[in-house]
């Protein structure tokens, strides 16, 4: 029986200033002319690392991102995963045994992205935020399955706590809303999801209001600690 090798891949989302969810993703040559494909965050466990160790350390080596929010959320194992010709072609030039199978394991990142900027380290050329609905179909490996699978658990697990580790420190409620709708893939009506919101006590209102707009501005509220 040939080895299997343990991997991890993170779905890291960010919630942007213009009310866009987006994935991060990082470029990576796939061979010696420099084509590239796009990826998601993720490498070989080390022998020594358990999960999430081997998680954070995944992130930090190739997009600079560190002390994020993380949860497992599902592991792939199909034998054909990383068997497609233009992943051949990446892993020939990383992997001292290409064509041994690879198990890799599912993580959630959500990041405040006004906290964090990305860098490109190690074997990624690139860091870039996409917003998710302009996402390739033609990610590197399963990858393009793994965020969707991503996407589909986040949706199940939604609360307004987990909500805070994309909003800003301090945001409106329509905003707060707009993800939801995002997350959720539907409409809200505003005066049901403003009384539902406020009556589960997670979040105060501040004295401040928003800044630089041209409409009435809103008041801005935060998570309480």
């Amino acid at each position: 029986m040939s080895p299997i090798n343990l991997s991890i891949d993170c779905v890291v989302l960010g919630f942007d200033e213009d009310q866009k969810l987006k994935v991060l993703l990082i470029k990576k040559f796939i061979n010696e002319k420099n084509d590239y494909q796009f990826a998601l965050p993720g490498d070989l466990v080390g022998i020594s690392e358990d999960l999430f160790g081997g998680a954070a350390r995944i992130l930090k080596s190739l997009t600079s991102l560190d002390n994020l929010f993380l949860k497992q959320f599902q592991t792939f194992g199909n034998p054909e995963r990383t068997k497609q010709k233009k992943d051949q072609s990446w892993l020939k030039m990383y992997r001292k045994k290409p064509k041994e199978r690879v198990v890799t394991v599912g993580y959630i990142a959500l990041v405040k992205m006004e906290d964090y900027i990305p860098h490109a380290s190690s074997f990624s050329v690139d860091a870039e935020w996409v917003e998710l609905s302009k996402v390739s179909s033609e990610l590197a490996f399963d990858h393009n399955i793994i965020l969707d699978n991503g996407i589909a658990y986040l949706r199940d697990q939604l609360k307004p706590q987990l909500a805070a580790n994309l909003l800003p420190s301090k945001f409106t409620l329509s905003q707060l809303q707009n993800l939801y709708e995002i997350l959720l893939d539907q409409k809200l009506d505003k005066r049901n999801f403003r009384k539902n919101i406020l009556k589960i006590d997670v979040i105060r209102k501040t004295e401040e209001k928003q800044k630089g707009v041209s409409h009435k501005p809103a008041h801005l509220y935060t998570y309480k600690k």
